[in-house]
């Protein structure tokens, strides 16, 4: 008889500070939620989904996917979303199972909990106590006990743009698979330190975290433990989980584990100052993409990134740029279905003039929307789909809803009626606009626009642009993180714990 597996994907990544809600249409927004069509979407791209449906395949294992849920990161997810991707997950383990395959993001906040994959996790535990749970997780995972005593498995990401979601879920799955024929007995080990590291300088390609993540990768691949990974946790969040953590698993004996545990995470602590972020003024960066040779010149605002939960609306960075009198660039996309109506109705070819973009507040921020008036030409209309030919989520289908191109002479920007991040050329090219021929190309992102957009850049600027995605900590409130924490503490003393196990 082939084993039986159900595997789900439950993503969110929550900005508490984002005024964004989170229902269970955002999530529908991405994909089919279940069934034979969710598998198709998913099947062979480059997602933990996708990954955990190859380890299955491979295997000959017949499985189901009750929920296959993905937002795009924003504000709380509202507990009616939550209890029906819960709900749907714990009926189908609870109909017998031989494992458990979740795609998850390890970051998800609802207006009941703040640590939505635990308490999932909690909730498959109450119906089948000893079926084993193998989870893939994004980088930027808050780790809580909860997530490492519900699951007998954990990976995360090793990259940022997370170019390695699929292969997370097939490392999760051999894992998965040894456990299942008997060769293996995982124990998950854990630890954290408080550091709030910015998302801006805590990505695997570069110092502090490369050799934090080598550590953890030469360990894993030299089999001296099953799996481990680090996480950098997602700032923009007020919970109590904040911090820079590591997950081992060990087969058995959890001893190397450990060892390997406070070896990284003491050198990360040792690192931390190289784990802070040091705005400077938006007026300075755009003057300096200004007098750079040649192109295309990448600006990057990740102060409004849709990745991290942005309104994508804030058109700071665009109107530095106009009033510097940058030439020859391309810009967007600017989440405005308002603007996008009205363009569709002036028709291509029609000159219009816009409030363009503005539209949201953001209180938690006190930030009020600021509108920007453009005059120019509707160069082009598209449903905005397309599908990713890039290295990050390579296959999947992107739908930005209606978009629409308005030409203002110096500057062709992309307008959507959908918030979608820019981290493939297809944002631009599936509108007839080539960012590779561009001097200047204006982007709203942090990290994942380096998967489709660094190899074409000649260079790449920064930017501080306004949003509740904002790199600067001094801009938030937070009320609910533990403290002591650095750099809020910067001159805490560090005390020493002893790891946390799963069971």
């Amino acid at each position: 008889m082939p084993q039986k597996f159900v595997i789900a994907m439950m993503m969110h990544e929550t900005n508490t500070f984002s005024p964004l809600p989170t229902p269970i249409d955002a999530f529908a927004r991405l994909g089919t939620l279940s069934g034979p069509a969710a598998i198709r979407e998913a099947e062979g791209t480059n997602t933990s989904l996708g990954g955990f449906i190859q380890v299955a395949r491979k295997a000959g294992a017949e499985f189901v996917l009750p929920m296959a849920a993905g937002a795009h990161p924003s504000g709380l997810v509202t507990d009616a979303a939550f209890e029906e991707m819960t709900g749907a997950i714990v009926d189908a383990v609870a109909q017998g199972c031989d494992a458990v395959l979740l795609a998850l993001h390890g970051a998800m906040v609802t207006e009941t909990h703040d640590d939505g994959e635990g308490e999932l996790l909690n909730r498959i535990r109450r119906v089948a106590p000893d079926v084993p749970i193998a989870v893939a997780l994004d980088f930027h995972t808050q780790m809580t006990e909860a997530m490492a005593r519900g699951a007998t498995i954990l990976t995360g990401y090793r990259t940022y743009p997370h170019v390695d979601m699929a292969e997370t879920a097939v490392r999760a799955g051999r894992t998965m698979l040894r456990t299942l024929a008997g060769e293996v007995e995982p124990r998950i080990v854990w630890d954290s330190r408080p550091i709030m590291s910015s998302t801006l300088v805590h990505t695997p390609s570069r110092e502090p975290m490369k050799s934090l993540m080598a550590l953890a990768a030469a360990a894993e691949e030299t089999g001296a433990v099953l799996n481990a990974s680090v996480f950098g946790g997602f700032p923009q969040a007020d919970i109590p989980h904040l911090g820079l953590s590591a997950v081992v698993v060990c087969d058995g004996q959890t001893a190397e584990g450990r060892l390997l545990l406070a070896r990284i995470l003491d050198q990360a602590w040792e690192s931390r100052e190289g784990f802070l972020f040091h705005a400077e003024p938006l007026s300075a960066q755009v003057a300096r993409a200004k007098g750079l040779e040649g192109g295309p010149i990448i600006l990057a605002d990740h102060g409004d990134n849709t990745a991290s939960g942005g309104t994508q609306d804030v058109m700071s960075v665009i109107e530095e740029a106009l009033a510097q009198g940058l030439e020859d660039a391309c810009a967007g996309p600017i989440c405005d279905p308002q603007a996008v109506a009205a363009m569709i109705a002036a028709g291509v070819g029609a000159e219009v003039t816009l409030d363009l973009g503005g539209r949201v507040d953001m209180p938690a921020m006190g930030l009020t929307g600021k509108p920007l008036r453009v005059t120019g030409r509707v160069r082009t209309i598209t449903d905005g789909r397309f599908t990713v030919t890039g290295p990050m989520a390579t296959g999947t289908t992107i739908s930005m809803g209606r978009t629409a191109v308005l030409d203002t002479g110096s500057m062709q920007i992309v307008v959507s009626e959908q918030r979608s991040e820019p981290y493939d050329l297809g944002v631009f090219t599936h509108c007839g606009i080539d960012p590779r021929a561009k001097r200047y190309v204006l982007i709203k992102s942090r990290q994942h626009f380096r998967a489709g957009f660094e190899p074409i850049a000649k260079h790449i600027v920064m930017c501080d642009g306004d949003g509740c995605t904002a790199s600067d900590l001094a801009l938030f409130q937070y009320r609910n993180i533990r403290r002591p924490l650095y750099p809020f503490d910067p001159d805490m003393q560090l005390g020493r714990n002893e790891p946390e196990e799963g069971v």
